[in-house]
């Protein structure tokens, strides 16, 4: 993963008339910065945009080509890294921006009854204000002129994630990445859905998944696989340190990430929370009182 360094703003091609350009925003939760993909050499889709950056803006827009015209603006999900670069670049090209829909689209019914009861998420930079100009539909196709692309509804990181299908290759977006796994935070992202979009990817035969941050993944299936059985693994500590009395997300992730840096253990306790609330779904543990991000947690 070290090996992986390009250069921001740099076209980088990926094969299957693929172009990479990483936008220039690394740091703890992005790794080198996230990847914008284009797609096509005369209509062109452009997969992920990135932020509101106006020297990221400025490489799209000059990788596109004299000869060359972005027809399309696809977004995987609505965090402030992928989105809102956007509507800024469908303004200078006359772009549609296409979506499974805004910010709070997609939510499972008990991940909207916790955010009315108050949960709020872990600051993780939802872009609150995104809204495509075109929602996709699971299984949707939209055609360029020498490209199509399937759409997936892929939630779990976020209830508006999707993924995209072109060909041989599936861009992941955060739900598959290959430097680290996917931040679960809810009430915007669900552990469940998590586990059954990243199950519905095992077996549809790519060759290769392109992520929101980091390397090319060529062995989608084995990562895939990995990625479960982390979470299963999670899920495992978390109960087996259940069995011990209540806890809260906090103390649990204290006493299961031990190796985690102190800057990421925010993010690691709202990936014990994702879990809990998991647990409660399938009736395993319970919150001691209302649910909130600080509750107790026990075994059933």
């Amino acid at each position: 993963m070290q090996e992986f360094n390009p250069e921001p703003g740099k076209p980088e091609a990926l094969g299957g008339g693929i172009r990479r350009i990483l936008a220039p925003n690394p740091s703890a939760m992005t790794f080198r910065g996230t990847n914008t993909y284009l797609l096509g050499r005369r209509d062109v889709a452009v997969i992920d945009p990135g932020p509101d950056d106006p020297a990221h803006l400025a490489a799209i827009l000059t990788s596109v080509g004299p000869e060359a015209r972005i027809t399309h603006i696809f977004v995987t999900h609505a965090h402030r890294d992928h989105s809102p670069l956007a509507r800024t670049l469908s303004a200078q090209t006359g772009a549609e921006i296409l979506a499974f829909g805004p910010a709070t689209a997609g939510r499972s019914a008990l991940m909207t009854e916790l955010a009315k009861a108050g949960l709020a998420d872990g600051g993780e930079g939802i872009d609150a204000a995104f809204s495509p100009d075109r929602n996709l539909e699971d299984g949707a196709h939209v055609t360029g002129d020498d490209w199509q692309i399937d759409a997936l509804w892929t939630p779990g990181h976020l209830g508006n994630h999707m993924c995209f299908r072109a060909g041989d290759a599936i861009f992941t977006g955060d739900l598959v990445m290959g430097w680290a796994s996917s931040l679960v935070s809810p009430p915007d992202g669900d552990l469940s859905d998590f586990m059954a979009s990243c199950r519905r990817l095992r077996g549809l035969g790519p060759s290769v998944f392109h992520a929101g941050h980091g390397p090319p993944i060529p062995e989608p299936d084995a990562r895939l696989d990995a990625l479960i059985a982390h979470r299963e693994a999670r899920e495992a500590a978390i109960v087996a340190a259940l069995a011990d009395g209540p806890a809260t997300a906090t103390d649990l992730a204290r006493r299961i990430y031990t190796d985690t840096p102190q800057r990421l253990m925010p993010a690691a306790t709202r990936n014990v929370l994702a879990h809990l609330i998991d647990l409660y779904g399938k009736k395993r543990a319970a919150p001691l009182g209302n649910l909130t991000a600080e509750s107790r947690f026990g075994l059933l």
